[in-house]
């Protein structure tokens, strides 16, 4: 009997933590509204409240072992929502960088711009396809572009760590109008000149404008830098030709980047290239590349965000079980002179219950408000797809303060769930003896 008592329990609680984690915030909305009508206009539920209020009001008394369900459980949300954070904002530094109107085309089989190799006529081919927009004078808009990596020190650790060096072409910047110079100028053709990326000044020594750099036993200057509000912000620019001379590439280019005619345009540009027998190569949109090159990363960082989280969440359900087991253990005769004056099982339950989750949901808000505040649009890097430093912030999301908002109710909901139970059978007669 004990076994199945513990295994509905058990069952009870799964179901719960499924229920809040599958939960949409309308339906818990809902559910929430249904719950205080519940206590506000049914005679059990009125009990509810009176005991829970009676529970609340001691909370003074008991504030050290309840400062550990707030604080543990405000600990798992505020790491959960910080790591999940991380990715959220690597993944949507990577897919604002790219558009459905505009294509990047890469060798056959390449997965990564590093990994592709273009020769100068796949390059003229590639920008003279159908459904590339051309410009007032009649020239294609694309930009045939060289990615190459170089060592530079990084101003927080003094140690070298790769960035990334892109060659483009004329068309670069009609190709990408969001790129803007914020200080010095833009590179001058057929010179060793290049300038940098917002993100890549904020992390790499050696950028301020008017310095000058040794890249493959080149000198080259810093003569400008610019903001392009996306990935783009973590690279250095220079003229395409140049940087091929500089690294002994010939003619030859790593992709090439085309501005459509329209989104619509992009099946019949790849249909294409793909029935040119003198192309060998693949064609996306950049928006489909691009995030393409952050879902590794961002589901690896979320299921080491999960994993981390439900570790800690374990520990914090712990504690929470502890304190409530033995809030009830205090207020044995308390429940006891309840139920003895007519109050059933379930208001007792309820109150334990929801005393718990309102203590983990003070938890969860603190955890969320942390987070919020210390992580939200705070600046890092790291290594993309292209084994280069990508510069991002984390993005603390609506979305993902919720789900730890939803974290921390699970979490009160077991911590609090067999406390609520154990109090609800608590013989009436043995309670009142004890002392």
């Amino acid at each position: 009997m004990r076994f199945l008592t513990g295994l509905a329990m058990l069952a009870a609680a799964v179901f719960g933590v499924a229920a809040l984690a599958l939960m949409p915030w309308w339906a818990l909305l809902a559910l929430a509204l249904a719950f205080v009508a519940w206590m506000v206009f049914s005679r059990r539920g009125s009990q509810a409240w009176s005991v829970t209020w009676v529970g609340l009001s001691t909370l003074p008394q008991r504030l050290g072992s309840s400062s550990v369900v707030v604080v543990g459980i405000a600990g798992v949300v505020g790491v959960l929502v910080a790591l999940l954070a991380m990715g959220e904002g690597f993944q949507a530094t990577l897919k604002q960088t790219g558009s459905d109107d505009t294509a990047i085309v890469m060798r056959a089989g390449a997965q990564a711009e590093l990994n592709s190799v273009l020769d100068h006529d796949s390059a003229t081919l590639i920008a003279q396809a159908p459904g590339v927009l051309k410009d007032k004078d009649g020239r294609p808009i694309a930009s045939p572009e060289l990615v190459v990596v170089a060592s530079l020190p990084k101003k927080s650790s003094g140690l070298d760590a790769n960035v990334e060096i892109r060659g483009v072409g004329p068309g670069a910047w009609a190709l990408r109008p969001q790129v803007k110079i914020v200080a010095g100028r833009a590179f001058n053709r057929g010179l060793r000149e290049m300038i940098a990326g917002k993100g890549a000044r904020e992390q790499f020594a050696g950028l301020d404008i008017g310095s000058t750099l040794r890249l493959n036993n080149q000198t080259w200057t810093v003569v400008g830098a610019f903001d392009s509000g996306d990935a783009h912000d973590s690279e250095l620019w220079a003229d395409a030709d140049v940087v091929a001379a500089t690294y002994r590439r010939g003619s030859s280019v790593t992709s090439v980047t085309a501005r459509l005619t329209g989104a619509g345009a992009f099946d019949a540009f790849k249909a294409a290239l793909a029935s040119d027998p003198r192309l060998k190569v693949d064609a996306q949109t950049t928006r489909a590349y691009y995030t393409a090159q952050s879902a590794g990363l961002a589901k690896l960082i979320r299921i080491l965000g999960t994993t981390v989280g439900a570790i800690m969440a374990i520990g914090a359900i712990f504690g929470a079980l502890n304190t409530m087991y033995a809030a009830v253990s205090a207020r044995a005769r308390e429940i006891a002179t309840l139920r003895a004056i007519g109050f059933r099982g379930l208001p007792v339950v309820v109150s334990v219950l929801l005393e718990t989750m309102l203590l983990a949901l003070a938890g969860g808000v603190l955890g969320a408000a942390i987070a919020w505040l210390i992580f939200d649009n705070y600046t890092v890097s790291t290594l993309g797809a292209n084994f280069s430093q990508v510069v991002f912030g984390f993005k603390v999301s609506p979305a993902l303060l919720w789900n730890g908002l939803k974290w921390a109710l699970a979490m009160g909901f077991v911590g609090g769930l067999f406390p609520a139970l154990r109090a609800a059978r608590l013989p009436v007669s043995a309670a009142l003896r004890e002392l």
